[in-house]
């Protein structure tokens, strides 16, 4: 397991591969990485990479963050994400990385927060299948009905599906194929969709829940 890195979404395109077929792809911009501090097993429980990217003037920080990259003597940094990493793979502080830390053709996982949705009825945000369309159904066509039982138990669950607030939500999608990487202006191009609204901020690393 080795480092990932921090991208933003820029949105969506398409691109033509090597058979001439036509491939749907999300861009995301990864800029410079950097190394900010290190975790390990013995100091904090487990072993990870502090990485940073998009500097960022002192000015515009917190004083306790201004005096945590002071003492780290890294440029401040506007977003900073841990990524987990095996002892063996434990990067300096400072060592940058940048698009070309990923190949052409391998598999990825991509983290984002999705894009909010606001307050969502039951069949937006559930599935659900609505009330009957006739057979005395008024008004209530769009109502995910019943949500509770009889005397017994007499209540209604946690975490029943309910309308309620939708999206805003951390999703990781697993298995995404990196289409093509220009690395001159900092582009990986990822075949089929990725979490997260244009310019949202998502997390990229190598997929593990495939055979290496």
């Amino acid at each position: 397991m080795r480092s990932g890195l921090i991208g933003r979404k820029l949105g969506m395109t398409q691109l033509f591969n090597e058979q001439g077929a036509q491939v749907a792809v999300t861009v995301v911009q990864v800029k410079p990485c950097v190394v900010v501090s290190q975790k390990t097993a013995e100091k904090d429980g487990y072993v990870a990479v502090q990485l940073g990217t998009d500097p960022i003037a002192a000015s515009k920080l917190s004083k306790p963050m201004r005096s945590f990259f002071e003492k780290k003597q890294v440029e401040p940094m506007r977003y900073l994400r841990e990524f987990r990493v095996n002892p063996e793979n434990m990067l300096d502080a400072g060592t940058q990385l940048n698009v070309d830390h990923f190949t052409k053709g391998q598999l990825v996982d991509i983290a984002g927060i999705t894009v909010g949705k606001g307050f969502a009825g039951g069949m937006k945000r559930h599935g659900f299948g609505g009330m009957p369309a006739s057979h005395g159904v008024s008004v209530t066509h769009r109502h995910h009905g019943s949500t509770g039982n009889r005397q017994d138990p007499g209540k209604v669950f946690k975490n029943k599906k309910m309308a309620g607030h939708m999206g805003v939500d951390r999703v990781t999608t697993l298995n995404l194929v990196v289409e093509d990487i220009d690395a001159d202006r900092g582009l990986v191009f990822i075949r089929g969709s990725v979490p997260g609204p244009k310019n949202g901020i998502v997390y990229v690393r190598d997929a593990i829940k495939v055979a290496r």
